[in-house]
């Protein structure tokens, strides 16, 4: 299979949440859609999808290509965060996940970004083996949060 990452387009929008939630990143308490919006509103944000060129086709359009992975990121002048990395479970073990993470980081790097940082819920063991491989480590800190906006 041949994945390549491009950046979100509008009508990808309901083909991008259907991954999350295929891959159980959405919650209650967050708005997909509102998020994508704010990221895109953001100078310094992105969101990038993975497409699948070859060997996979779109059941809704024969041949044509499909969003197969995603990763929304973010530099705030210090770090960079990386949030609703997801690829599609049937493709798992692709290096989708691993693309997009790279992208992230290289779009850091020519911002002049000094260190990636990304949240994983607690549990979630599969994810932070997955970035353990890709030389990320724990750190010692505790990540509060305050809602300020009801989604």
């Amino acid at each position: 299979m041949t994945v390549r990452t491009r950046d979100f387009e509008a009508g990808d929008a309901d083909t991008v949440i259907a991954l999350w939630q295929a891959s159980g990143l959405t919650r209650p308490w967050n708005d997909p859609r509102a998020d994508i919006a704010r990221c895109l509103e953001t100078e310094t944000s992105f969101l990038l999808v993975a497409e699948a060129e070859a060997g996979v086709e779109n059941e809704a359009v024969p041949g044509a290509s499909m969003i197969v992975g995603t990763v929304m990121a973010g530099y705030e002048g210090h770090r960079g965060w990386m949030y609703y990395l997801a690829s599609d479970p049937e493709f798992r073990r692709e290096g989708i996940g691993r693309a997009l993470v790279a992208e992230a980081e290289r779009r850091f790097e020519v911002a002049g970004c000094p260190k990636a940082m990304l949240m994983v819920r607690g549990g979630n063991e599969a994810a932070i083996g997955f970035y353990e491989k890709l030389g990320y480590t724990t750190e010692d800190v505790l990540v509060l949060g305050k809602r300020l906006i009801e989604d």
